[in-house]
């Protein structure tokens, strides 16, 4: 019996010293997330699954911000849609694509970032793939050197975010050149105006998105053509093409959830929120 009880104890101990080397990485506030569910697992999808090409110049301070506890809405509040087709609601898994400038020139590294959500659909951690990118949300440590003169720093300036409804854009269905309403042409006159006149570097990304009505693949070509007329159209009033990226989100981004199948006209009028463009704006120096 004795014997048996050291074996038991032993056999403990080392479940317990397993259990700790499976921890999850703290959050980025330094908050320790809750321990794995048994069912948990770290499998970051391929990069070419992304629905968002290339992802994006994400914004550090907004990520920062991130930590244990959040919604799914405080998190896209934050740093946006996820850029795989992993959906809003259902899934315990959100993944991104992140660039980060490393203060040479132009060069950046590419980071992919997931977000593992518990049963109450709270954020529970947080895990990065790729060298150095963890690191890439530490401010720049401070060098010793003689005293000099303080220079002021200019901090980034957070990305400006406008949603134009679709329905007011084009024309039903329609998502070429020729399908946009006149009202909708004069919103995207007077946003490249706006661009122009805050000068700068922009980095412009383009996103369509459509409801669910309809086949996904239709819902997918459908929102892909009209971020690309809005891309082409800003660039005819003088936005250089090389500072734009348009992508097409499809169904997958719902903002507003409505009950049924038909499309009847009440549930068109429904879902009408979903049926958008987005457009970010990030003004560089």
């Amino acid at each position: 019996m004795k014997q048996q009880s050291i074996s038991s104890f032993v056999l403990a101990a080392c479940v317990l010293a397993l259990a700790g080397c499976a921890s999850p990485t703290p959050s980025p506030s330094g908050t320790p997330p809750p321990p794995l569910a048994a069912d948990h697992s770290v499998n970051f999808p391929d990069l070419d699954k992304a629905w968002l090409k290339g992802g994006t110049f994400v914004d550090v301070e907004q990520l920062r911000r991130i930590h244990t506890g959040m919604t799914k809405n405080q998190v896209r509040e934050l740093i946006s849609y996820p850029h795989f087709s992993e959906g809003l609601f259902g899934p315990r898994e959100w993944n991104y694509i992140f660039n980060f400038r490393t203060g040479k020139g132009q060069e950046y590294i590419t980071c992919q970032y997931m977000v593992h959500f518990d049963g109450d659909v709270r954020s529970q951690d947080f895990h990065w793939k790729g060298p150095n990118c963890e690191a890439m949300l530490n401010p720049p440590a401070a060098m010793a050197a003689t005293p000099i003169a303080a220079v002021p720093v200019v901090a980034p300036a957070a990305p400006r975010k406008f949603t134009l409804g679709a329905d007011g854009l084009f024309r039903f269905d329609g998502g070429h050149a020729p399908d946009l309403l006149p009202e909708g042409r004069r919103k995207i006159e007077r946003l490249a105006a706006d661009i122009r006149q805050n000068g700068g570097k922009p980095s412009i990304t383009v996103i369509g998105h459509t409801d669910r009505l309809g086949s996904e693949a239709y819902n997918n070509t459908l929102s892909l053509e009209r971020a690309n007329t809005v891309r082409d159209l800003l660039v005819q009033q003088g936005v250089a093409a090389s500072a734009i990226r348009a992508a097409g989100a499809g169904e997958q981004q719902p903002v507003v959830q409505c009950q049924g199948t038909t499309a009847t006209p009440q549930l068109v009028n429904c879902l009408q929120p979903n049926r958008r463009v987005e457009i970010e704006v990030v003004t560089g120096s």
